[in-house]
């Protein structure tokens, strides 16, 4: 099975003349346009959990057709077929392999599910099969990656649309422009809070992947992992290889709010990460507790994880400090006022379904072909995810030190002292652990440089900006 290509897509389209091959206009480089009474065809790829929220978005859609679904795991094919039925009255076809939804010219785009280690060459292939592309968030598993996407996005002239839904939600489109012109102050800082159960996935030995499963096309680029039932389908998010920890999956919302809401231009200097899988011990390796400081230059930005809260801790969300007061659960909190003015038609957090309005816009984005319009247009993503694969590098670069040790590396702050005191209290009195004699695991502090997408005298984090890829599936470096 080779690589698709951009050899292979010339060599597909050069049957039909270079005009045919050159014709973007409509929706893909093999020349269909759409009519205003076409319906778009889609693939949704990756059809396990969140893969059912995208089918039932398209499916509910009168202009919209799911044209097929695509899994490693064929047992999946019959429920969601079903559900297609049942939503639209159509029959997907449904392939394991997602090269071959690349060789239907009638295709218009694809909708991306998948494990992280996944997105990118996904939606690398597709760009250059002439689709546009909704790739859920991160919409890449390292700072390569999301470059690349990039580039192949404007090198083929494609809609691509991260799924950070929020930007497509109208309360936080209104709230974050109110912060960024400055309505409630200078912004200082911002504080996200992704606060979410996340139990232990315990340990599992080795055992034959079932025969539904093509399990060399579920690891694809990844180093081989013999196949376990706490890594697929789910817990491969705390699996270093396949997944970016909760930093990356929810985080990358609430940071990508948090940098929306930035004066244009603003970009991280410096990235420091602290925290560890505190509370049992399984096979599960990114931490279920995190807290990461960035330095956009006049701005901080704080992160925070804890996977050891029960339900009612929940807590998912991003508040933003200014020089005149905070910016809290849909009000502004004066300096000194204990309690906070309601701002109209301001979110609160939460996880509020918001895949209805994103997906809208990015079908009618594919028939206007203007990216202007897109709501989390992949540029954005990309350097929203990119704030996830600076912690993570951060904290997988540190050392194990006491408790006892304050982190240096968040300078003088009180706000960061606060953060990390109170990281501790969660610990021991709501998680019950005892910290004397424990450690933690503090991450290097990495200087960046954002306009070439480097670190600032390491050689070791550079290293971790990409990966080494498991053949065929390689993301190339010219895409």
């Amino acid at each position: 099975m080779s690589r698709y290509n951009r050899r292979r897509f010339l060599k597909r389209t050069a049957g039909g003349g270079i005009a045919a091959a050159l014709t973007i206009s409509g929706t893909k480089a093999s020349g269909r346009v759409l009519g205003a009474n076409d319906r778009v065809r889609v693939a949704v790829a990756g059809i396990n959990g969140r893969g059912l929220a995208h089918i039932t978005a398209y499916g509910e859609m009168r202009d919209v057709e799911i044209a097929w679904l695509v899994d490693p795991d064929s047992r999946l094919f019959a429920a969601r077929s079903a559900a297609v039925k049942k939503l639209a009255g159509s029959t997907p076809a449904c392939v394991q392999d997602f090269r071959r939804v690349l060789d239907d010219k009638t295709l218009d785009a694809v909708s991306i599910v998948t494990p992280d280690h996944w997105h990118a060459l996904l939606t690398i292939w597709a760009c250059q099969a002439g689709k546009d592309v909704h790739v859920e968030k991160p919409c890449s598993h390292n700072i390569v990656e999301g470059r690349k996407i990039v580039e192949a996005a404007r090198k083929y002239d494609r809609i691509v649309q991260h799924g950070t839904q929020r930007r497509s939600a109208p309360g936080w489109i209104r709230l974050t422009g109110d912060v960024r012109k400055g309505r409630f102050g200078r912004l200082l800082r911002a504080y996200v809070y992704t606060y979410r159960p996340r139990e232990s996935i315990g340990v599992r030995n080795p055992q034959e992947s079932p025969a539904a499963l093509d399990y060399n096309l579920w690891i694809g680029p990844a180093p081989v992992h013999p196949y376990r039932t706490n890594l697929v389908h789910y817990q491969w998010h705390w699996i270093w290889d396949f997944g970016s920890g909760e930093i990356g999956n929810l985080g990358t919302h609430q940071m990508d709010l948090a940098r929306w809401a930035m004066p244009a231009g603003a970009a991280p200097r410096s990235a420091v990460s602290l925290g560890g899988r505190f509370g049992y011990r399984d096979q599960g390796q990114t931490p279920n507790t995190q807290l990461t400081a960035y330095d956009f230059g006049g701005i901080q930005l704080f992160c925070e994880q804890r996977g050891l809260v029960d339900r009612k801790a929940v807590k998912v969300t991003v508040e933003f400090h200014t020089d005149q007061g905070v910016v809290r659960e849909g009000k502004f909190f004066p300096n000194g006022a204990q309690r906070g003015e309601p701002i109209e038609g301001a979110p609160v957090g939460g996880f509020a379904d918001l895949g209805r309005l994103h997906f809208r816009n990015f079908i009618d984005c594919i028939r206007s072909r203007d990216r202007g319009q897109l709501n989390g247009e992949i540029l954005e993503g990309h350097r929203s995810a990119l704030l996830a694969h600076l912690g993570n590098i951060s904290y997988r670069l540190g050392e194990e030190v006491p408790f006892d040790k304050q982190p240096d590396a968040f300078g003088g702050d009180d706000l960061a002292r606060e953060a990390f005191g109170d990281l501790k209290r969660h610990l021991a009195d709501d998680a019950g652990l005892k910290l004397a004699g424990a450690g933690y695991r503090l991450g290097r502090a990495l200087r960046f440089d954002a306009e070439t997408e480097k670190f600032v005298g390491d050689a070791e984090a550079d290293q971790m900006l990409t990966r080494p890829y498991r053949g065929p599936f390689v993301v190339p470096e010219q895409v």
